[in-house]
């Protein structure tokens, strides 16, 4: 597999970055927009570039027989010790694959899947073709497709509300920044990957925002406290409502769209 480019990462990541309030809203925001389209349990799941699990993890809880895919051993030692704490009907739910997502078809023996995940993984890809090509293909007819990746329409948010007036200057037509683990990314918009996955033969059913108000008050400094559980819950409430609706969704740093794969 290479060099593992995330060991030096998944603390920070899976301990760090998921137990924030950002991390936790962005959970709970995917988790429900995903149960609008799933099917009931126990439909297999495939979860590409799905590091230590915390978004299929809870569809294994709920009953989905998930199949993980990550390329990095250090994140699939986090996924380890996370299945590791959970009951054991959950856990015998639950495969990890080492592999990279470019291989998808071929780690799972080209078995088909009712939903396929690809959550923040696009924006470390050159180019999303190859991957995206993956994930259409791993899909059952009539499965879905879930992916979520940079707003490329709304990449002077972050800049400016950590004040960094020139960088934002410059944001408004960039396809790339420096994210927040340090590691260079780069983004999407809805409509190019719409066409992408169409012409894969998956039809995008609907797209909603991830990340609008928690973003905004992390990078202005005004960040919430993630044991307060009550405004935790409230936060989560409005990203979840804001996500739905323009012009909201629109201003989110990160969009997720899911699609439905057509008859081959």
């Amino acid at each position: 597999m290479g060099d593992d480019t995330w060991a030096g990462l998944a603390d920070q990541f899976a301990d760090g970055a998921y137990a924030s309030v950002k991390g936790r809203v962005r959970t709970y925001v995917m988790h429900q927009q995903l149960m609008e389209h799933l099917p009931p349990p126990p439909a297999p799941v495939l979860d590409v570039g799905g590091g230590a699990g915390h978004q299929s993890f809870p569809l294994a809880r709920a009953g989905y027989d998930v199949t993980l895919l990550d390329p990095s051993p250090a994140m699939l030692d986090k996924a380890r010790q996370r299945l590791a704490r959970m009951p054991g009907e959950t856990r015998r739910r639950v495969t990890l694959l080492e592999a990279d997502g470019e291989h998808a078809d071929a780690a799972v023996d080209e078995r088909r899947f009712a939903a396929v995940l690809c959550h923040g993984v696009l924006g470390y890809q050159e180019r999303p073709e190859p991957i995206v090509t993956q994930l259409c293909r791993c899909a059952a007819e009539g499965g879905l497709v879930s992916i979520m990746t940079g707003n490329a329409k709304a990449m002077a948010v972050r800049p400016a509300l950590e004040q960094r007036w020139d960088d934002a200057l410059a944001s408004f037509d960039a396809r790339a920044e420096v994210g927040v683990l340090g590691v260079p990314t780069r983004a999407d918009t809805v409509e190019e990957l719409s066409r992408l996955v169409r012409s894969r033969g998956v039809e995008p059913l609907r797209w909603y925002g991830v990340w609008l108000f928690a973003d905004w008050l992390d990078f202005s400094g005004a960040g919430m406290d993630p044991s307060d559980s009550e405004k935790l819950a409230a936060a989560a409430a409005v990203e979840l409502e804001a996500g739905r609706r323009d012009p909201y969704r629109q201003l989110s740093r990160v969009f997720h769209l899911v699609g439905r794969k057509g008859p081959s």
